[in-house]
């Protein structure tokens, strides 16, 4: 941990880009939780925003002229991390403007101009790597995917699946728009980063009153497995999650059902696939830390999480 003296000068310094409901709680949960970064830069395109007055009366710098006012703050140079928590259509003209400059973007759109990165599943790979532009997926696929590569570890997965289950009072117009590509993403991500030889999202907005928390269920079909080693597997990597997202927690127990050899899994799988005997299932709960919204909102609070997250290990890296 840095110590107070050290502090103010080693601290590493990002913009958020977004005022909106994922840009200001990842804003709020700098400014509490991070003892590397340092927001140097609130930047929106509403100058009656919410998040922006937020910003001014915490003393962060602010513009409400988008990328480009950014880059002309006057110490624009000395931000070394951008966050976008835009939308995806907008994440790729961002990326455009800023990438003469070198900085290294973080991308909670679905936009996926960059590789996907999912803290506890392969995280170390993107240090190494050094990409300029990392994705987050979506907040589906950090609550899923987790589970679905903890399944991998131990057999193959054949098909993979996962509902999102999220407040609708949660999901802001960026997540309304981005409906589609968060299907698409979350599908690709689930496959290149968890493991799923095939993979398939599914999300709902749930219109609930009151607000039920996020819930994700994640169904894998596999051959036969090792059921006590699933679970260790599961169970531990629940654990990894929480380190970062304190209401991540299983719901249940892992399930295991049988396959009958009649059922039409063969629609679902890709050719070539082993015999699939085997239906996993994973129960999952996000409580959110209620930073800036309510605790039903869980799934914001997963991704700025898993965002600072990836952020602290690059600010960290680069020392």
């Amino acid at each position: 941990m840095t110590s107070p003296e050290t502090s103010k000068t080693s601290k590493t310094k990002v913009a958020i880009i977004g005022s909106g409901n994922i840009g200001t709680d990842l804003m709020i949960k700098i400014l509490r939780l991070s003892d590397t970064l340092e927001v140097g830069a609130m930047v929106g395109i509403d100058p009656s925003s919410d998040g922006l007055a937020r910003a001014a009366r915490l003393k962060v710098p602010t513009t409400h002229e988008g990328v480009d006012g950014l880059i002309a703050m006057e110490h624009f140079d000395d931000i070394e991390i951008v966050f976008d928590a835009t939308s995806a259509k907008a994440h790729i003209a961002n990326a455009h403007k800023l990438g003469p400059y070198g900085k290294k973007l973080i991308d909670l759109t679905p936009a996926a101009i960059g590789p996907f990165v999912v803290p506890p599943v392969n995280l170390d790979d993107q240090l190494d790597a050094g990409v300029g532009n990392v994705n987050m997926v979506t907040c589906g696929g950090q609550a899923t995917i987790p589970m679905v590569a903890a399944v991998s570890a131990v057999t193959d997965v054949h098909y993979a699946e996962i509902v999102a289950s999220i407040a609708s009072k949660s999901a802001g117009p960026g997540t309304r728009a981005n409906i589609d590509e968060f299907t698409e993403t979350t599908s690709h991500a689930i496959e290149s980063v968890g493991g799923a030889a095939r993979g398939k999202a599914i999300i709902i907005l749930n219109p609930a009153e009151p607000p039920l928390i996020m819930r994700d269920t994640v169904l894998c079909l596999t051959g036969d497995v090792d059921e006590d080693a699933v679970r260790a597997s599961v169970k531990e990597m629940a654990e990894r999650v929480a380190q970062y997202v304190p209401g991540y927690h299983l719901k249940q127990e892992v399930q295991f059902a049988p396959v009958a050899e009649d059922e039409p899994v063969h629609t679902l799988v890709p050719d070539g696939a082993g015999p699939v005997t085997t239906r996993i299932s994973v129960f999952l709960e996000v409580e959110g830390a209620a930073h800036y919204l309510p605790a039903y909102a869980g799934n914001l609070d997963i991704m700025t999480s898993a965002a600072l997250r990836v952020a602290e290990s690059f600010a960290e890296a680069q020392r």
